[in-house]
């Protein structure tokens, strides 16, 4: 059906996450994956959603004048949201501890972005989903850190891993938005944007 849509398109997604890439798989729609170094760097000044627009768009302008015409290109960005505050990818074992602690027994939101980018457009728009974990033992972030290693994920935690079935107590909006994309909102805009 979609595939049909873009047989005449080149769907480039560019990131190195296995999580998004697994997706577009199962989307059952043909893609290539190219990636760059950025630095992911933002104002001060940006807050939640805004932060995430603003990265997934950087990704993007980085391969400014390299499109082909028939070219989409599909950057994101994901950031745990809580208490005012962006929760990135941990920098050590220590930062990975800590952000956990901050986030046992409380609720956060995890807010992803997508750009859309050919030679004529920049399309981009994200989704929200409310997290609340349950209170995590010391002992069980120990656990989860020493034998899943999340350290490439937002906020330190995988919600399809091990700390996701024991420790979340409730979740609204859209499940693969936690995981890394939310792919009904993608599936839906590959069908219109083209």
């Amino acid at each position: 059906m979609l595939r049909d849509k873009l047989k005449h398109k080149n769907i480039i997604l560019a990131s190195g996450s296995p999580r998004r890439q697994q997706f577009f798989k199962d989307l059952g729609i043909d893609f290539e994956i190219k990636l760059k170094e950025i630095d992911e760097v933002y104002p001060e000044h940006l807050k939640a959603e805004e932060i995430t627009d603003y990265l997934a768009v950087l990704k993007a302008n980085a391969f400014e004048g390299e499109l082909k015409d028939d070219d989409v290109l599909i950057t994101s960005d994901t950031i745990v949201w809580l208490n005012e505050k962006a929760l990135g990818k941990p920098k050590n074992y220590d930062d990975a501890f800590k952000m956990l602690s901050d986030l046992s027994n409380k609720t956060h939101e995890v807010i992803t972005s997508v750009c859309f980018k050919t030679n004529d457009k920049t399309d981009v728009f994200h989704d929200k989903t409310k997290v609340t974990f349950e209170k995590l033992s010391d002992e069980s972030i120990r656990y989860y850190l020493d034998n899943f290693k999340p350290f490439d994920k937002a906020g330190s935690y995988g919600v399809q891993e091990w700390i996701g079935w024991i420790g979340i107590k409730k979740m609204e909006g859209s499940y693969a938005n936690v995981v890394g994309m939310p792919i009904h909102l993608v599936f839906k805009k590959l069908a219109t944007f083209i």
